[in-house]
């Protein structure tokens, strides 16, 4: 059932409740006829979805502030909130078919429900109703990891070598069987991620200063410095480019490769 949301309730049942789920906000008027040939429509649409998209209504008469904050010039208006975002919208009484698309690219995919789960089993099928997606291969890579399946993690990958984060994993594995960084990367799985980082800098450092493999054959000095800026770029990767951290360690790389 859609709920009403007002100035005083919009923050917490609709900017705040869509970090958890996609939340659709239907500005509409009692006097709108257009409005109440929409109304139906979405109202199906939501209730079809089985509670993974909600419905809000804002009489725009009522809570004017909150129609001009949003820009809203003409009714119906109807704005889809993600993350505490507007994400889409349109203008005007779409026909059923268009109202059940616009909800159906909100709606959290099967994948996504897998990814969500995190297990190793969710993620291998998530994996095979969406092999082009590199977040779920990096899922699944990392839940193959934590059992030592080095194989298998690096299979996970192997298709997305351009996306930053599944290549530092594919570079993480190539280091841990040279003998190289395993450390670092115990302490990365600990989840102390600057000190993960600062080690790996530190042995992309050394190596530059010595000028040599220091011992591993199968590497030379430039493949392996690679390797640790591929390892160092993959976990910046997956953190929040707001993070003051990140962009500390995004100087700290520069220097390591100057």
């Amino acid at each position: 059932m859609p709920i009403d949301v007002s100035e005083a309730t919009f923050q917490a049942e609709v900017v705040e409740r869509s970090r958890q789920l996609p939340v659709v906000v239907d500005f509409w008027a009692e006097w709108c006829g257009p409005c109440k040939a929409l109304g139906p429509a979405l109202e199906r649409a939501e209730a079809t979805r089985g509670g993974k998209v909600l419905l809000a209504k804002v009489d725009v008469d009522s809570n004017q502030r909150l129609a001009a904050q949003f820009q809203v010039q003409g009714i119906p208006a109807v704005k889809a909130f993600k993350d505490a975002a507007v994400a889409d919208e349109f203008v005007g009484a779409l026909p059923p078919a268009k109202v059940e698309a616009f909800f159906d690219s909100l709606a959290p995919s099967r994948a996504d429900e897998l990814l969500a789960a995190g297990d190793e089993l969710s993620l291998r099928e998530a994996a095979e109703l969406e092999p082009r997606r590199p977040d779920i291969a990096v899922a699944l890579a990392k839940a193959r990891l934590e059992r030592g399946a080095e194989e298998e993690a690096l299979e996970a990958v192997s298709a997305h070598e351009t996306d930053f984060a599944a290549a530092g994993i594919a570079a993480r594995i190539r280091l841990s069987r040279a003998g190289i960084a395993a450390q670092a990367f115990a302490t990365l799985d600990r989840g102390e991620r600057g000190a993960a980082l600062d080690a790996l800098l530190e042995e992309m450092t050394r190596i530059g200063g010595t000028g040599t493999g220091d011992g591993h054959a199968d590497l030379d000095p430039d493949e392996l410095r690679d390797l640790l800026r591929r390892a160092v770029v993959g976990i910046l990767a997956e953190t929040d480019p707001a993070d003051p951290s990140a962009r500390n360690y995004r100087r700290k790389l520069s220097a390591a490769l100057g």
